[in-house]
């Protein structure tokens, strides 16, 4: 982690109460998932702003159909996985049914590869589906606020 994150953690603790998970899983972060690794932009992605409470993550996926990808949630990670690459399992075909399905085809642009990412999603928000329509799968999200959490005014005796 570098300094300064250190700094911002140190400053943030002392004003807050029942951040210290929130906080150690961003130290988690620092130390551990973004040292020097490449993270894969591949599938291209938004994360939108729909509301005051939604959110939706747009994947582009040309070329795949539902049965070609598989989102999961666990431990609060959102994973949007491919289930095989273009060809599939190559163990299982032979290479004519290769040459088949790619018969006629003069330019392969549109690439349909292995790929997995994952989201880490807020213990208060909820997954609400997902869909997969003209090439581009939306998984849509809430966050939702408890009564205890929501704004009231606190009585003096």
């Amino acid at each position: 982690m570098t300094n300064k994150a250190i700094s911002i953690f140190n400053q943030l603790r002392p004003l807050s109460i029942g951040y210290d998970d929130v906080f150690d899983h961003f130290e988690s972060m620092f130390n551990h998932q973004y040292d020097s690794i490449n993270v894969p932009n591949y599938p291209p992605y938004n994360i939108v702003k729909t509301g005051k409470y939604t959110y939706d993550i747009q994947v582009a996926l040309a070329g795949y159909g539902k049965k070609d990808v598989d989102v999961s949630f666990e431990n609060s990670v959102l994973t949007i996985k491919s289930l095989k690459d273009e060809f599939g399992d190559k163990t299982k075909y032979s290479d004519k049914r290769v040459v088949a399905e790619n018969e006629g085809m003069l330019h392969k642009g549109i690439a349909k590869r292995m790929f997995s990412k994952s989201f880490t999603i807020a213990e208060d928000v909820e997954i609400k589906g997902a869909e997969l329509k003209d090439g581009l799968l939306i998984v849509s999200m809430e966050k939702v606020i408890p009564e205890h959490k929501k704004a009231r005014k606190i009585n003096i005796k």
